[in-house]
């Protein structure tokens, strides 16, 4: 197919000047190119319930990961309610959005928070976490499509859950790292940020994990952060240090954060 353009342009100060008719002209150019040329759509299809459905493709996402200088990956951080994990998933997005170089992209998603918005219609029952965790892994691996940092944190007590969590990833051939946030039962009950283990206790909540809900620790995760043994920094210093091996820098290394607090314990935000 070939496409000429005749351009008339008059100098009329009332109307549009040269440089703006070219930069017009252009751009109708590149749209035309690109119909003509080049379609998005992929194969019509079904996905689950979805009939009729076809992937729309867009820029590749390693352009996309070279405007944000590193590739996108999933930092999957789980463990018991009161085991540090939205303490110490603030400080990492602290330390990796204000305290490097440049900036990296980062978003948090916290499993309390999306339960105010994307998951508000979900429970606790084992049917509704395996939902809330296959919302939060697609969600996930779509932010790590765009070249974000995830930091996802819910407590995902099982183990099939967290599995499936990390295949979509693995589909996608996109980075995933488990995260174990974890603390003997006995330091998160003294914790207890939330007053929820001892409602539990008293027979409040039922089906709470760690009390009358099992939770299947990883085998075999990425990282093991042991929140009763080692300080918020150097809980995040480990994961950084976990994610330069992981080889998402695109020309860069992380800078470890300094350690400013007392050594002990993490303590979770009361």
């Amino acid at each position: 197919m070939q496409i000429k353009l005749v351009f008339v342009m008059r100098r009329n100060p009332s109307t549009t000047t040269v440089p703006t008719a070219i930069m017009l002209a252009v751009l109708a150019l590149g749209g035309l190119l690109y119909t003509a040329n080049a379609s998005p759509y992929g194969s019509v299809q079904t996905a689950g319930k979805s009939t009729n459905v076809a992937f729309h493709s867009g820029i590749p996402r390693e352009e996309k990961w070279k405007s944000v200088g590193h590739k996108g990956v999933t930092l999957w951080m789980t463990g018991l309610s009161g085991s540090g994990k939205s303490t110490i998933s603030v400080a990492l997005e602290h330390a990796l959005v204000e305290a490097q170089p440049k900036s990296y992209f980062v978003y948090r998603l916290d499993g309390d928070n999306l339960r105010f918005g994307l998951n508000r219609d979900l429970g606790f029952s084992p049917a509704d976490r395996k939902e809330n965790v296959r919302r939060v892994a697609e969600v996930s691996r779509l932010f790590a499509e765009a070249g974000a940092i995830v930091i996802a944190g819910l407590i995902s007590p099982y183990a099939a859950d967290r599995q499936y969590a990390r295949e979509v990833h693995q589909n996608a051939s996109l980075p995933f790292l488990e995260v174990f946030i974890d603390a003997p039962l006995n330091t998160v009950e003294s914790r207890d940020p939330k007053g929820l283990y001892k409602k539990a206790r008293e027979g409040k909540i039922k089906g709470f994990t760690g009390i009358d809900a099992p939770y299947e620790a990883p085998e075999a995760a990425e990282v093991h952060c042991r929140t009763d043994k080692l300080s918020v920094t150097q809980s995040v210093n480990l994961i950084l240090e976990k994610l330069d091996e992981a080889g998402i820098h695109l020309q860069r290394k992380f800078r470890p954060m300094p350690e400013v607090m007392p050594e002990g314990a993490c303590q979770a935000d009361k």
